[in-house]
């Protein structure tokens, strides 16, 4: 499947068990953001949508205007963070050198790369539109 051509009715059909979509301020500047801090790839970005890959992976992000006749737009705040209480966990990235680019890229780190106790060592870094990014690796 080629999410760089793919139509909409198609990538839909496409989709299958758990999906992300995270409604964004800024849909360009947040696919930028994924590539640069992450790695990861995003597909047909526009103003309005952008298909992200991490790994084999798919979410997707939309831009708020995209959401005009969806029940969650009246949930938005207009102000503050939108992504409070959720954990965006990225298991196959390095908290270290994610966190060194999220720093250079703007991000707001919560908390700098940490050993737990539940055997991962990860970072915590928040992003404009208040999702809280997890990087993380297991303990060596």
């Amino acid at each position: 499947m080629d999410l760089d051509t793919i139509d909409a009715e198609t990538f839909g059909k496409s989709l299958k068990g758990l999906g992300m979509n995270l409604l964004v301020k800024d849909v360009r500047a947040t696919s930028a953001l994924l590539e640069t801090v992450f790695d990861m790839n995003a597909h047909q970005v526009t103003s309005d949508f952008a298909i992200v890959t991490y790994g084999d992976q798919v979410f997707q992000l939309h831009a708020d205007r995209t959401y005009h006749s969806n029940p969650l737009l009246g949930l938005l705040p207009e102000n503050g963070a939108r992504g409070a209480g959720i954990e965006i966990r990225l298991y196959n990235t390095d908290p270290e050198l994610a966190a060194s680019k999220a720093e250079v890229a703007g991000m707001h780190i919560l908390q700098s790369p940490t050993d737990k106790p539940h055997g991962l060592r990860e970072a915590y870094l928040l992003c404009a539109d208040g999702y809280a990014w997890v990087p993380s690796r297991p303990k060596e």
